[in-house]
């Protein structure tokens, strides 16, 4: 029997609920008790503490299950927050964690969970980058207290298991990739999801648009990959737009989480995983992640349309398929085109993408000094999603010059 290598694939599955809608909190109770918890502890943000009724609502529906809260996660999840946020669930006796928030404040408390789980030394059970030789992730095998997710905006890391904390003292961040770290429930609330400022949601969906968009040029899917991906992009290129016109709209809102769902089902539902990269994505993603842990006044969204554009030019795609896939979806694919064409064309048209949402499209719009392009490029050195294996004699060289050609 003959069959493409598309359709011989394995698929994976994690056990979660998830909960979306009007009043979708009500169902947190039952969440909590269906894990045999006693002692549910709140992480999240001080926006969320005090400018949201979030935190309120989430005491009161758990009343006597409620162990108490850590509000002060911050940006790009740093140590000291997660320190804190740690001793301070050990004191409550947590034996689950409520994440209220986006992607800092979800992978803030995936690492608390991690550190409350296991006995080692928290830098020797992070991402290991020995000189010259590939990354490597330590096994993290100990028990995890479980994880509910409350979103406040579409990220993807609502159900992923890596988490990457900021380190003012180390030259990469802490890595760390635990599977038991998945949340046994997520919970889209409409109200919740009102809560977040459009500028948030705006950047959280841009890089998940972006991500997904480069996904779509694999040449191998098999058909669930497929189908979640064109869904997801289709998703996000209709509603990030209409997003900008309609703010309070919270059906768009749930439409982008939908997105960011479906992108990540795709991402374990794939034959590839690691082992086939989109060179492109990666570059992008390796500088945008340097360039918003950088600097604090840089969000993820934001960092990733000021070099999209430059990176998918420069340099076009091998594979003609992998660039014509591409521009397909944007509907700038033209018969006859070459690589560097579609290439070209793809480039423009998601620069003009960006800007009507508003996003820059050069790194000069970020408010950020020329002369760090060569720290930054430095700082791509040590990313395992982005360059897992071992570094490579210039690579920071070539990050150097992507930066500036976006520049």
């Amino acid at each position: 029997m003959d069959l493409m290598p598309s359709h011989t694939f394995r698929a994976v599955s994690y056990p979660l609920r998830l909960y979306a809608g009007v009043e979708a909190l009500r169902h947190l109770p039952e969440e909590v008790r269906r894990h045999k918890a006693q002692r549910a502890f709140v992480v999240c943000g001080q926006t969320v503490a005090h400018q949201t009724n979030l935190l309120t609502r989430v005491q009161a529906q758990l009343g006597p299950l409620y162990a108490g809260a850590f509000t002060a996660m911050d940006k790009d999840s740093t140590w000291p927050a997660v320190e804190r946020g740690t001793a301070a669930a050990r004191a409550a006796a947590a034996d689950l964690l409520i994440a209220i928030g986006g992607g800092s404040v979800i992978v803030g408390t995936r690492v608390m969970a991690i550190l409350l789980g296991e006995q080692g030394d928290p830098f020797a059970l992070m991402t290991q980058y020995p000189e010259g030789q590939p990354a490597y992730s330590p096994r993290l095998l100990a028990p995890k207290p479980p994880i509910i997710n409350v979103l406040t905006t579409p990220t993807t890391a609502m159900n992923r298991a890596g988490s990457g904390l900021k380190h003012d003292g180390l030259d990469h961040r802490m890595e760390y990739y635990d599977p038991k770290t998945r949340p046994v429930a997520l919970f889209w609330d409409a109200e919740a999801l009102l809560t977040a400022p459009l500028a948030l949601v705006r950047s959280t969906a841009t890089t998940t648009f972006s991500g997904t968009l480069r996904q779509l040029g694999q040449p191998q899917m098999n058909p669930l990959v497929e189908g979640d991906r064109l869904q997801a992009f289709r998703l996000l290129h209709q509603a990030l737009p209409r997003l900008v016109a309609a703010p309070d709209d919270a059906a768009l809102r749930l439409d982008l989480c939908t997105a960011a769902f479906l992108d990540n089902r795709a991402a374990d539902d794939g034959t590839d995983r690691r082992r086939e990269r989109d060179r492109t994505a990666s570059c992008a993603y390796a500088l945008a992640t340097a360039l918003h842990i950088r600097y604090h006044h840089v969000p993820q969204g934001e960092a990733t349309s000021a070099v999209m554009p430059t990176v998918t030019r420069l340099p076009p795609p091998d594979d003609l398929q992998v660039a014509q896939r591409i521009a397909s979806a944007l509907q700038v694919w033209r018969t006859g085109m070459s690589s560097p064409e579609a290439s070209t064309a793809t480039a423009t048209a998601l620069a003009a993408f960006y800007q009507g949402l508003g996003m820059p499209t050069r790194l000069r719009d970020l408010d950020i000094p020329q002369a760090d392009l060569v720290l930054l490029a430095q700082d791509t050195l040590k990313n395992f999603n982005a360059n897992p294996g071992a570094r490579a004699e210039g690579y920071a060289a070539e990050m150097l010059e992507l930066l500036q050609a976006a520049w």
